[in-house]
């Protein structure tokens, strides 16, 4: 028989929760991207990692918020472990070699392109491997509509994202635009949840194995939450990445200016020579 299936069992809370994990991660991410375009003599790769770390973390945690309030009437809703850490594992990758083309490769179109949908077949994936982690006692269905549409969401957010980070320099518009990639990455996950159609097996008993939402996700949680936050120290102590301004280049720093006074002779040295000769 059809499972009964609610995606909303708390309400708002859960899809609210989801939405500003999103933005958090998908605003770290952005912030650590623009910092490795912005001045090349840092640390980039660093850079590249956090930004990938933030972005694959904070859609993670989205994703698991949001299957908190994933219900089945009929039946109990358990997860796999090893699997959810593989969707996690999934998402950071994935979204990290998307990360490092733009960082690396440059900002034209084509690498956009390309970046963007390896970005977003990455979140796409780590959507449903997650969704592959659930154990319950029956079948789970999806509406191939639904879920091509959702793939397609998740690479044009995915684009538009990396988009935002090479274009736009300012605090407050990368924080708009790290809004926007919530709106994208929640509404991913919801359409590919409206997608979803339970068969159930039977409703009288049945044994399975799995952790429950709770005693599973909400531990599991707490680890890619403390390090979005670190992220965000990180984000919130270093002037470059938060005010998005190039170093001028009239300044050279003092490591420069310090080597080039080593190299020019001073006006004394420059006498005592014209002297002895």
């Amino acid at each position: 028989m059809d499972g009964t299936v609610d995606g909303f069992r708390y309400g708002a809370v859960t899809p609210v929760a989801a939405y500003l994990m999103a933005c958090l991660g998908g605003a770290l991410g952005l912030r650590c991207i623009v910092r490795s375009l912005l001045d090349t003599r840092s640390w980039r790769a660093g850079w590249l990692a956090l930004g990938a770390a933030s972005i694959g973390c904070g859609i993670w945690t989205m994703h698991f918020i949001a299957m908190i309030g994933f219900h089945v009437e009929e039946t109990r809703v358990r997860y796999d472990a090893a699997t959810t850490v593989l969707s996690l594992v999934v998402a950071v990758v994935v979204v990290g070699v998307g990360v490092f083309i733009v960082g690396l490769r440059g900002t034209s179109g084509v690498t956009l392109a390309v970046a963007g949908a390896i970005t977003g077949l990455g979140v796409a994936g780590m959507h449903y491997l997650g969704m592959a982690a659930m154990r319950l006692n029956g079948e789970v269905g999806y509406d191939p509509a639904g879920v091509a549409l959702s793939v397609l969401i998740a690479i044009g957010a995915a684009t538009a994202a990396l988009w935002s980070a090479v274009t736009i320099r300012g605090f407050l518009a990368s924080l708009g635009a790290s809004l926007v990639m919530g709106v994208a990455v929640s509404g991913m996950h919801y359409t590919g949840m409206a997608a979803v159609s339970v068969h159930v097996h039977d409703v009288t008993g049945g044994t399975w194995e799995g952790d429950s939402p709770t005693s599973l996700l909400l531990p599991m949680l707490l680890g890619p939450v403390v390090f979005l936050l670190l992220a965000g120290v990180v984000v919130m102590f270093d002037p470059l990445l938060v005010l998005g301004e190039r170093p001028s280049a009239a300044q050279p720093d003092a490591q420069d200016a310090n080597s080039t006074a080593r190299k020019r002779p001073s006006w004394r040295a420059a006498a005592s020579s014209a002297r002895e000769r």
